[in-house]
C-alpha cells in the first residue's frame, strides 16, 4: 500500500513549480501504478495552454473558478462536482479566474518533473 500526505509530499521535488501552477505529484510512473496522480494549484488569472499528445488526462476540480477550452473552442466552466477527461489527447486552454485547485490523473503516467511546453505537450526534464 502506498499513503502519502500532501504537506510532506511538498517538502520534496515531487513539487514541481512554475510561474502559473504548482503541482505535488504523489504517485509517478516509479510507483507502478500505471498512472500519476497530482493535487495542482493554478494561480489566479492564468491562462494555460497546454497540448496533450502523449497522455491522456482526467481533472477534477476541487476549490477556485475556471474554465477549460476545448479544440471545438466549447468553454466548459470548471465549478463545484465537475471532471473533465481529455480522453483523445486533446489540447485544452486552461483559464482560472481564481485559485484552482484541481485533483489531475495522466496516463501514461509521468515521471517526476515535468512541465508544459506549447510544443510537445509534455516535456521531460528528468529522462523518462
Amino acid at each position: 500500500m502506498i499513503v502519502k500526505d500532501l504537506n510532506e509530499e511538498k517538502l520534496t521535488a515531487r513539487r514541481v513549480e512554475t510561474s502559473s501552477w504548482e503541482s505535488v505529484r504523489f504517485l509517478l510512473k516509479s510507483d507502478g501504478m500505471g498512472f500519476s496522480f497530482h493535487f495542482t494549484r493554478v494561480h489566479p488569472r492564468a491562462d494555460l495552454k497546454m497540448p496533450y499528445r502523449n497522455h491522456l488526462k482526467a481533472v477534477y476540480r476541487i476549490s477556485g473558478m475556471g474554465s477549460i477550452e476545448d479544440p471545438q473552442d466549447k468553454v466548459h466552466v470548471l465549478g463545484p462536482g465537475i471532471i473533465c477527461a481529455l480522453d483523445k489527447h486533446d489540447a485544452q486552454l486552461l483559464s482560472a479566474e481564481t485559485e484552482l485547485v484541481l485533483a489531475c490523473v495522466f496516463v501514461p503516467p509521468l515521471a517526476g518533473s515535468e512541465v508544459h511546453d506549447e510544443t510537445v505537450a509534455i516535456l521531460s526534464i528528468w529522462a523518462i
